[in-house]
């Protein structure tokens, strides 16, 4: 029976995860498998791979053949790299005692390479959050300088509004004084007319009785 390592779709909808399984060629996809050897989460920076590591080894020696995507899964985990150093201990050209040894370097630059790439990652999720962080700190200014502006033009229309009302009720009260001076006037003038016509009325001569009237 020829089998196959390949990935079994699970995880809900845009949320894809996988499943790491040894299966039969013939079985479709998402169908029956014959064992679960791992998981892979596509979802994490870097991709999270968790693998049964022996049992890997063990069906590639066995002659299973992985998918494109499960290749490169496994060789990034080193199943390829223990693969090749004990097919070198077979062929004499080193001990297992030195095939370990040179694994356990290759897991350690892995691990430093994947310490290195964290590293990056953080920086730069950090970089990005400060450079949100300074984006909405020139949004809001820009939106509190809009603000100031149109504050500025309503209390500069209202100061405008309030000369023009002050001015109008000048004009009013100018209008009332002179409208008072002249009604003022006018009753001095009748007042002294008045003064006048008095004196003349008490001056004129009395009129004589005529005699024949008795």
């Amino acid at each position: 029976m020829a089998t196959r390592i390949r990935l079994q779709r699970n995880g809900r909808k845009n949320y894809p995860f996988y499943a790491i399984v040894i299966a039969d060629s013939r079985a479709p996809r998402d169908g029956k498998f014959i064992e679960k050897i791992g998981t892979f989460n596509p979802n994490t920076n870097p991709a999270t791979v968790d693998l049964n590591f022996d049992k890997a080894l063990d069906w590639v020696l066995k002659g299973a053949q992985p998918s494109d995507t499960v290749r490169n899964i496994l060789s990034g985990e080193g199943v390829y790299m223990k693969k090749h150093l004990l097919g070198g201990v077979k062929k004499g050209a080193f001990n297992e005692a030195d095939a370990e040894t040179k694994f356990e370097a290759w897991k350690a630059d892995k691990q430093n390479k994947l310490s290195d790439i964290k590293v990056k990652n953080e920086e730069v999720k950090k970089n990005a959050i400060q450079a949100s962080l300074e984006a909405e700190k020139k949004v809001n200014e820009a939106k509190a300088q809009v603000l100031a502006e149109k504050k500025a033009a309503e209390d500069a229309t209202k100061a405008a509004e309030d000369a023009a009302k002050a001015k109008v009720a000048e004009e009013a009260a100018k209008a009332e004084e002179k409208a008072a001076e002249a009604i003022k006037e006018e009753a001095a003038a009748k007042v002294a007319a008045a003064e006048v016509a008095a004196p003349a009325e008490e001056a004129a001569p009395a009129k004589e009785e005529d005699p024949k009237a008795e």
